[in-house]
């Protein structure tokens, strides 16, 4: 579904209800074809075999180059920008997450551990090794291999060659402590002022200052330029991003905490209660209390 005054698009997928899972095999991206911003409540792996770009995730901007892999967890706004001379090939993978469930098998962390890490550090790109690389592989190949087929007891097959695919990412990332803030586009790309505000706007979304007019001062530049510039860099105008962030702000706090929604509306940043429910249901779909019923 498209959304009309917001130009983030709220990802569908088929048949989720049967098989919350969907696969997208060695795709090639141009920048005609790339979706808008968007996001969605299901995870996503990203496996990139050839070409270049740029990932917008969140609110930082990555190189895509052969061998990487993004990890994006549900409710995170993101963008490929495939180059036009070298579009980037890529696999990626979708699944909900409540196709994980956690098993009291002793353990500490769960499968989806490696996507905790990544929402907490703020760091969604990965390098594996070669050897690391070919394994993976290996496995995206056996899952659309399955996916394909569709014999007897497919959707299991799939499932085990996920979990084996998850718990391989968690014990890379068990392996590096310290993740780096991973490598956003090198520094004479994207404009020090966008990096800045982006980090800005993250750190204050519930603020009632978030405005072209304060942030382009913020940013020491004119507001015709600041809005030109933030809408080349993030696909969106400055207006559009700061509701999309909201609105995942508040998808997040009605899923994990208690708080009335007339609170989560003021820490937010929304003027009115009318107001937030209007533009909650605008890019979800649903209501703010539809929303945090089906997610309890």
């Amino acid at each position: 579904m498209v959304i009309t005054a917001v130009k983030a698009v709220q990802k569908r997928f088929e048949d989720p209800a049967k098989f919350p899972f969907s696969l997208v095999y060695q795709d090639t991206k141009s920048p005609q074809t790339e979706l808008p911003d968007h996001l969605h409540d299901w995870y996503e792996i990203v496996y990139v075999y050839a070409g270049t770009g740029t990932f917008f995730i969140n609110h930082t901007f990555y190189e895509m180059n052969p061998g990487a892999m993004f990890l994006i967890p549900g409710n995170t706004v993101h963008r490929a920008f495939p180059d036009e001379q070298c579009p980037v090939t890529s696999s990626a993978i979708f699944f909900a997450p409540q196709l994980i469930q956690p098993m009291e098998l002793g353990e500490s962390y769960s499968l989806l551990r490696c996507f905790e890490q990544v929402r907490k550090t703020k760091s969604y790109k990965m390098e594996p090794s070669s050897d690391q690389q070919a394994v993976l592989i290996q496995l995206i190949e056996a899952m659309k291999e399955e996916q394909n087929q569709q014999l007897p007891n497919y959707r299991v097959a799939i499932l085990i060659r996920l979990h084996d695919f998850l718990l391989r990412l968690n014990r890379m990332v068990l392996s590096d402590p310290e993740p780096e803030g991973h490598r956003r586009r090198d520094s004479s790309s994207e404009p020090a002022w966008v990096r800045s505000i982006l980090g800005y706007i993250e750190a204050n979304i519930g603020s009632d200052e978030l405005n072209l007019a304060a942030l382009s001062s913020k940013a020491a530049v004119t507001s015709s330029h600041f809005s030109r510039v933030f809408k080349q860099w993030t696909g969106m105008n400055v207006t559009e991003y700061i509701l999309v962030k909201k609105i995942m702000l508040a998808k997040e706090l009605l899923m994990d905490t208690e708080d009335t929604i007339s609170t989560i509306c003021v820490q937010c940043g929304f003027e009115s209660e009318s107001y937030f429910y209007k533009k909650f249901k605008l890019v979800t779909g649903m209501t703010p209390s539809d929303y945090k019923r089906s997610h309890r």
